[in-house]
């Protein structure tokens, strides 16, 4: 189970995650996420500091929010990843086109 909360709207849109994003959760994370960003888009954050799991599916959800925002000139980050999470980012080269730490 994931918990997604709204951290911030401007100038950044932050968001926390925490618990679990898998293939059971993922196009309800993508959902939620989305419908923030379609009301104020802008830069996106995620604070990953209590995320817990994730796997192949959510790798691929980060990458079409990515798409979405670059779309529309903005960037997305993650923050204070776990290192084991912060890893699967790097193994899959996605840390060369979005800020991960």
């Amino acid at each position: 189970m994931q918990e997604l909360t709204i951290l911030s709207r401007s100038p950044v849109l932050g968001f926390g995650l925490s618990g679990e994003i898998d293939s059971q959760n993922a196009e309800e994370f993508f959902g939620e996420v989305m419908k923030e960003y379609a009301l104020a888009p802008a830069d996106i954050e995620f604070d990953c500091a209590k995320l817990a799991f994730i796997d192949s599916t959510t790798l691929g959800t980060f990458v079409k929010i990515l798409k979405r925002a670059k779309t529309d000139g903005h960037t997305v980050s993650l923050k204070r990843l776990q290192p084991r999470l912060k890893k699967l980012f790097v193994i899959c080269a996605l840390d060369t086109i979005m800020e991960i730490s």
